[in-house]
């Protein structure tokens, strides 16, 4: 039985008659009278008895109109419970990271969540770069990529992924004749990194610092491409997981070395607020990005 029946009952029934009922259904007297007796052809029974001022539900009709209102009332309240749902799934997301390099994967997921997600603006903040966890703190930014777990307790922190930190160096270099590149390799080296601080450089906060090894030389070139053109140079060696690159045409002529003899590796972990964790939009944002970098 379809539902406009069961409103046609309803209105019929509170307003007293189709008279009264047209004007509420947006349709004319002719026409409710031809659903009412369409829907009692098939029903095969009265719903209504009629008189001459009065309209009153069979027995038969008093139970649809119990039915109806049952239905009616529950599909309003899905339809409320479905705005509450859009009206959460609207939202600002403010997002920064520890290291400019992590922006190279960004922007094609931020292009995917415009198309599956157009209510949820997702910005760039790049002036938080490097401090990102205090300027969640002080809801600058929303959520920040980082490769370490912050420890404060208003704070929530999911392990998205693990990737893998490669020398990038020119085939010619003298380092091509090892199989991974060691601390000591380092230390005559010319290392180009897109941006100090160093404490923001994974290569040297996890593998160089903590055997107090620094490189002879230090660059910092906030421009990939550039920075590849030297190494393709041969003018130093640059440190880099290979998804970051994606974008970019790398030379023939550039090898990647592992860093370490295990590999440099890190985990990178969505902070954010767990105040936030209510917000429909946060979380639809958190599943997406964990299901398209979990696959790198």
């Amino acid at each position: 039985m379809e539902i406009k029946y069961f409103r046609l009952i309803k209105t019929i029934e509170e307003e007293g008659s189709i008279a009264n009922s047209a004007e509420k259904l947006f349709l004319t007297q002719s026409a409710l009278s031809h659903q009412l007796r369409e829907l009692e052809e098939r029903l095969g029974f009265k719903v209504f008895l009629r008189t001459r001022n009065k309209w009153k539900l069979t027995d038969e009709g008093e139970e649809l109109y119990k039915l109806g209102n049952s239905i009616l009332e529950s599909i309003e309240k899905g339809f409320q419970n479905i705005e509450q749902f859009r009206t959460g799934s609207v939202g600002n997301i403010k997002v920064s990271t520890e290291c400019y390099s992590f922006y190279q994967g960004l922007s094609s997921f931020i292009q995917k969540m415009g198309l599956l997600y157009p209510e949820i603006d997702v910005d760039l903040i790049l002036e938080a770069t490097h401090q990102p966890i205090s300027k969640i703190l002080s809801n600058e930014i929303d959520i920040a990529i980082v490769t370490s777990k912050p420890a404060n307790e208003t704070l929530s922190s999911i392990e998205v992924y693990e990737d893998e930190i490669f020398a990038i160096i020119h085939k010619e270099s003298q380092l091509n004749k090892i199989d991974f590149l060691d601390t000591n390799d380092f230390s005559d080296a010319h290392l180009i990194i897109h941006s100090f601080p160093l404490e923001t450089v994974s290569v040297y906060e996890q593998f160089l610092k903590p055997n107090k090894i620094t490189p002879l030389k230090i660059s910092a070139i906030p421009l990939t491409e550039v920075a590849l053109e030297m190494v393709d140079a041969n003018m130093g060696i640059m440190c880099m997981p290979k998804w970051a690159l994606k974008s970019f045409k790398v030379s023939d002529d550039l090898i990647f070395k592992r860093i370490g003899k295990n590999g440099l590796k890190r985990t990178h972990y969505l902070v954010f607020r767990k105040a936030d964790k209510v917000k429909k939009y946060v979380n639809d944002f958190i599943s997406n990005f964990e299901e398209d970098f979990s696959k790198d």
